[in-house]
């Protein structure tokens, strides 16, 4: 009874706050004036050739430092602390951090290159999306695959933040998971997906920077203080099955270890944002561009190594899909970051909602002026009884993020990006870049067979 009171209570407090968000009054229309800042195509060269843009710079936008506040804040969400269990997915040894610290650096490298690769893109043929990019490279007639691409890989995120809104919020008031997930998303995700505008909800965005953080500190703390070790003071309240193991096998060398691999092609998908944060940079050129990308993937590689050492080395073996669900409920540190990430993913859950509906509508070739509002409450409320079933049927969010990574993260990351961007390089006669277009091809090629194999071993480890 304690328990439901507490539930309740909870519950109230956030439907006030949706409430009060209903009430907000839609921010007038700002225009953009990056979003004007390349011209079309140049005059042929002397001599014939073939047409290249002229690209103009901007004298308008956000600043380096600011651009890569934001784009980390994209990178580094929720997925990251799933990040241990890849590791247990291939070994139970303490040392298998220093190889799986190599695979975090060279898969974020090799995203911050694709994610490079679209901006260029961008540049050369002045799109504003990733579908525009695509349309203006490889051709209009297929760009539904990347559209398509990128809405089902937003509907793998909204199933699995709701899969870590259910762990986490069962773990704060002591409930039954599947109960306290249809209550959350009944009286408050729902209200907020209804909203129609969701202005009000973006300064909650930076919570989830700030419980990153907070539960980065407070899992090192854990992990030095020796709280979860077998004579420490926590350990006892941990279920047997979340305790800590370890042992001497290391399998990185195995096909095991891709389940990392397609969970970090997850953990630093940012991509379908690159269009945007070209645009909007200050004076963008390209040398600036790179340095964005440059600076946001290599702290998001450190933040993201560290994270998961710290997870991994604390609990070994046993790490969850979640590690938050390694820790115990009385511990007072890891319940503050529980509540930091359950109170960032409700206001960030109707953000990504959104987009996730758009997209459907526009694979479902519903126009614009037939959007009506009947219409879309109708498929907010079919989309998220759809993710709601599918987390209380999934329980290991590793899986979603392994099986996301193996089949759209690589492709969105890695194949659809060195497409493009050869697609471009020949139309334009770029013959001086043949050589990076010869790199993300076998990054692409690379990409492949990850996924390939990935998406086998995520579905065995599941079974």
């Amino acid at each position: 009874m304690i328990s439901f009171h507490r539930i309740c209570l909870l519950l109230v407090l956030l439907g006030s706050t949706v409430d009060a968000l209903h009430k907000v009054k839609p921010l007038a229309a700002i225009s953009s004036p990056q979003e004007e800042t390349l011209d079309k195509l140049s005059q042929i060269p002397r001599g014939g050739g073939r047409r290249q843009p002229k690209i103009q710079v901007t004298t308008e936008g956000a600043s380096i430092p600011s651009h890569v506040f934001n784009l980390v804040k994209a990178i580094v969400g929720v997925g990251v602390l799933s990040l241990p269990a890849g590791i247990a997915a291939f070994a139970d040894d303490p040392k298998a951090v220093i190889p799986a610290t190599a695979l975090i650096s060279v898969i974020g490298i090799l995203s911050g290159f694709g994610f490079f690769l679209i901006g260029k893109v961008c540049a050369y043929t002045g799109a504003v999306s990733y579908r525009d990019a695509w349309s203006k490279s490889v051709g209009e007639s297929s760009s539904w695959i990347p559209a398509a691409s990128c809405t089902i890989k937003t509907m793998l995120a909204c199933l699995a933040f709701s899969m870590v809104l259910g762990d986490t919020f069962a773990a704060l008031l002591g409930t039954a998971r599947n109960p306290t997930l249809l209550a959350l998303t009944a009286a408050v995700l729902l209200p907020l997906c209804l909203l129609k505008n969701l202005s009000a909800l973006a300064p909650f965005s930076l919570l989830g920077v700030l419980g990153m953080g907070y539960t980065a500190v407070a899992m090192g703390i854990r992990y030095f203080d020796g709280s979860y070790k077998p004579e420490g003071s926590l350990v006892g309240d941990v279920a047997e099955k979340l305790q800590p193991a370890f042992g001497s096998y290391n399998g990185v060398l195995t096909s095991k270890s891709l389940i990392l691999v397609c969970m970090l092609s997850t953990a630093f998908m940012a991509h379908f944002n690159a269009p945007k944060f070209y645009r909007e940079l200050k004076e963008n050129t390209l040398k600036r561009y790179n340095s964005v990308v440059s600076l946001s993937f290599g702290i998001s590689i450190l933040l993201m190594s560290g994270i998961t050492m710290l997870g991994f080395l604390t609990f070994g073996k046993s790490c969850s899909g979640l590690v938050l669900n390694n820790y115990s409920t009385k511990d007072v540190f890891m319940s503050g970051s529980r509540i930091a990430v359950a109170v960032s993913l409700v206001f960030s859950y109707p953000l990504a909602f959104t987009g996730c509906r758009d997209g459907t509508m526009d694979i479902l070739k519903i126009p614009a002026e037939k959007r009506s509002a009947s219409i879309q409450n109708l498929l907010t409320v079919a989309l998220l009884s759809l993710f709601t079933v599918g987390a209380i049927i999934l329980k290991d969010v590793s899986f979603v993020l392994a099986f996301g990574g193996a089949t759209l993260g690589n492709l969105l990351t890695y194949v659809y990006p060195a497409l493009m961007y050869r697609a471009v390089v020949r139309q334009q006669g770029r013959t001086e870049e043949n050589g990076a277009v010869a790199v993300s091809l076998l990054s692409a090629c690379l990409g492949t067979v990850m996924g390939i194999i990935g998406t086998k071993m995520a579905i065995q480890n599941i079974a």
